[in-house]
C-alpha cells in the first residue's frame, strides 16, 4: 500500500519549449513501446515468460489492457488481481506500463464489460440500427452505463494510486479502445433520434466559428459549406447524411468519455488518451467506426473532451507520414500507442520518423509478445539504437537540431523513393532511400529510414538503416562539405560515445556520402568542414 503522504508526484504532460514531454518525477521519459495482444494481459501465467523477453528487445514501457469484466465480475466487488500481476511482472523487469481500459467499448463493440452489464439491457441499453435491430455495442446515449463504467474506472485509477503512487510504474491510461458506432454512421432509437434534432451544443460551434476561415479541417469546410452557422440543428449545421450523423456520435462519444476522464483524474490525475481505429479513403462512416477520434473530427472531440490529454491514431494503414502528421498539432501531442504488427518491416522506420521528425511521445506496435525471438529482429535492433539515443532525441525535441527521414508510403503502398531534403543547423541534409551498392530489386525501401541530430556546430548523428546522406553547407562561406571524421560506434551505459571504426574511406565513398546500409541499424557520428 502506498499512503497518499508518501505518494511522488503522478506522471505528466508538460509543454516544454516547443514541444510536449512526458514526465517521470520531473524528468522526460522517450516512450520505446510495445501493445499486448488483447487477451495476454488477463493471465500472469502466460506473462511469464514475455517479460523478460520484452525486455531484452529493449522496450522500456508495455501497453497492456485491462478489462472492466476482470476487475468488476460482480457488480460493487472489485478484484484487483490482473492489474496487480501486471505491476509486479512491469517492475520486475525494470519496465513501466501504459493501461488501456477495456470499459464499455473495445473496436467499437462492449465484449469485454462484465456480464451484469451484458445481461441487462433495460439499465444498459445496447445501440440500434434505423430499424430497431440492436447490435452489441453499448449505446451511448446510457446514462447508468457511463456513470457504472465511470465508477469502475475510477476504481481501477485509485487503486494504481494506491499501489503505485510512489513507484510510478503506470505512466499513462488510453480510455476505452477505438470507440466508433457500426455498422452505420450513428445510433438510431427514441433517445438517439430525438437528440439528433437538438441544437449542437454551443462549445462545439464556438470551436468552429475560432478557427480561421481558411482552416483545412474537413468538418469545418462542412459547416461552411452549410453557412457557417452559430445556431441550429445538426442537420442545419453540417447537412443531411453522413458528415452530420458522424459529428453527433463524435459529439456523445466524447461527452462519455469526459465523464470517465474527469472521474478518473479525481482519483489520480495520470495523463489520459483515447485511440482512433482509422478510417480508409472512399470508406462510409459505419464501415468504418463511425465517430471515433478520427483525423477530420479532432475538433469535435477536443471540444467535447477537454480534459483528456491528447488524442491518438492507430496506425497500421502503409501511409504512416500522411497519418502521423495529422495527429501532431499544437494542441495535440504526438502518441502511436498501436502502431502495425510488430514483425512488419517498415515499422522500425516509422518509429525513428515518429521521434525524431514528429517529436512522438511514444512509439507501440501492435501484439509485441508475438515476435519469434529465434528470429534477428529489426525492431529490436531500432529499439537498441533508439535506447541510446534517447537522451539526445529527448533534449532535441522542438529546437530545429533534429529531423527524421523515411520515404513516404501511399495508402496502396508505393513508395515515393525521391530524396528528401532538410536544413539542420549548418548544413543542408539530402537523405536518399536507394543505396547504390545493392541491386534495386534487392531492397525494401519502405524499411529505410533514419534521424539525424545536430550535437555541435560541425558535429551530428545519423542513426537509422537504408539511407545514404549527402550535405551542404548554408549561410555564409565557402560552399562545399566535406567530412572531417565519420565514426561508427555506440553509446554506453553512462551515455558516453564509444568509437568503433573510423569511416574515411570505401564506407563513405572517399567522403562523397554517409551511407547506413539496408538490414543493420547503426550510429555514425560525423563531424562535417567547409572548402571552396
Amino acid at each position: 500500500m502506498t499512503s497518499v503522504e508518501t505518494r511522488a508526484a503522478p506522471p505528466r504532460l508538460e509543454k516544454r519549449g516547443a514541444a510536449t514531454q512526458l514526465l517521470v518525477q520531473g524528468e522526460p521519459v522517450l516512450v520505446l513501446g510495445g501493445e499486448l495482444g488483447n487477451s495476454s494481459a488477463s493471465s500472469a501465467a502466460y506473462m511469464a515468460p514475455h517479460w523478460p523477453r520484452l525486455k531484452r528487445m529493449h522496450l522500456n514501457t508495455v501497453l497492456a489492457p485491462v478489462s472492466w469484466e476482470l476487475i468488476e465480475p460482480f457488480e460493487g466487488r472489485f478484484c484487483w488481481d490482473s492489474v496487480d500481476a501486471l505491476l509486479e511482472g512491469a517492475r520486475a523487469h525494470q519496465l513501466k506500463l501504459f493501461l488501456l481500459w477495456f470499459g464499455a467499448w473495445k473496436n467499437s463493440m462492449s465484449t469485454y464489460v462484465p456480464a451484469w452489464v451484458k445481461r441487462d439491457q433495460a439499465r444498459f441499453p445496447r445501440a440500434v440500427l434505423a430499424n430497431g435491430q440492436g447490435v452489441e455495442i453499448l449505446s451511448a446515449f446510457g446514462a447508468e452505463t457511463r456513470d457504472a463504467d465511470a465508477r469502475a474506472f475510477a476504481a481501477l485509477m485509485a487503486r494504481i494510486a494506491e499501489v503505485d503512487g510512489r513507484e510510478n510504474t503506470v505512466l499513462m491510461v488510453q480510455v476505452e479502445n477505438e470507440i466508433g458506432m457500426l455498422p452505420t454512421a450513428r445510433e438510431h432509437g427514441a433517445v438517439a433520434d430525438s437528440l439528433f434534432r437538438e441544437r449542437v451544443p454551443r462549445e462545439l460551434v464556438e470551436r468552429l466559428a475560432a478557427q480561421p476561415a481558411t482552416s483545412e479541417a474537413e468538418l469545418h469546410r462542412v459547416w461552411q459549406e452549410h453557412g457557417s452557422k452559430l445556431e441550429g440543428d445538426w442537420v442545419s449545421l453540417f447537412g443531411e447524411g453522413d458528415a452530420s450523423a458522424e459529428a453527433f456520435m463524435a459529439w456523445h462519444y466524447a461527452r462519455f468519455v469526459e465523464a470517465l476522464v474527469c472521474a478518473g483524474k479525481a482519483a489520480y490525475a495520470l495523463p489520459m488518451f483515447v485511440n482512433a481505429a482509422l478510417n480508409r479513403p472512399n470508406k462510409a462512416p459505419g464501415e468504418y467506426p463511425s465517430g471515433g477520434p478520427l483525423p477530420h473530427l479532432l475538433d469535435v472531440w477536443k471540444a467535447g473532451a477537454p480534459s483528456l490529454d491528447l488524442l491518438a491514431p492507430d496506425i497500421y494503414f502503409a501511409n504512416f507520414v500522411d497519418l502521423a502528421a495529422r495527429y501532431e498539432r499544437a494542441d495535440n501531442p504526438l502518441l502511436i500507442p498501436e502502431a502495425n504488427y510488430c514483425d512488419k518491416p517498415e515499422v522500425p522506420a516509422n518509429a525513428f520518423y515518429a521521434f525524431a521528425k514528429l517529436d512522438a511521445l511514444g512509439f507501440a506496435p501492435f501484439s509485441i509478445e508475438s515476435i519469434d525471438e529465434r528470429l534477428e529482429s529489426p525492431l529490436a535492433q531500432a529499439y537498441a539504437v533508439l535506447d541510446q539515443l534517447s537522451p539526445l532525441i529527448l533534449a532535441s525535441r522542438g529546437s530545429g537540431r533534429m529531423s527524421g527521414f523515411r520515404p513516404r508510403v501511399l495508402e496502396d503502398e508505393t513508395v515515393i523513393e525521391l530524396p528528401v531534403s532538410e536544413t539542420i543547423g549548418n548544413y543542408r541534409f539530402t537523405v536518399a532511400f536507394v543505396d547504390p551498392w545493392i541491386p534495386k530489386s534487392q531492397q525494401s525501401t519502405a524499411s529505410h529510414g533514419g534521424l539525424i541530430i545536430q550535437i555541435g556546430l560541425e558535429d551530428y548523428l545519423v542513426a537509422g538503416q537504408g539511407i545514404v546522406v549527402t550535405a551542404k553547407p548554408v549561410g555564409d562561406g565557402p560552399p562545399l562539405a566535406g567530412i572531417d571524421s565519420a565514426w561508427e560506434g555506440s553509446f554506453d551505459a553512462r551515455g558516453e560515445w564509444v568509437p568503433g571504426r573510423l569511416l574515411n574511406g570505401d564506407q563513405t565513398h572517399q567522403g562523397r556520402h554517409l551511407r547506413l546500409a539496408p538490414g543493420e541499424f547503426q550510429i555514425q557520428r560525423v563531424r562535417f568542414y567547409r572548402y571552396r
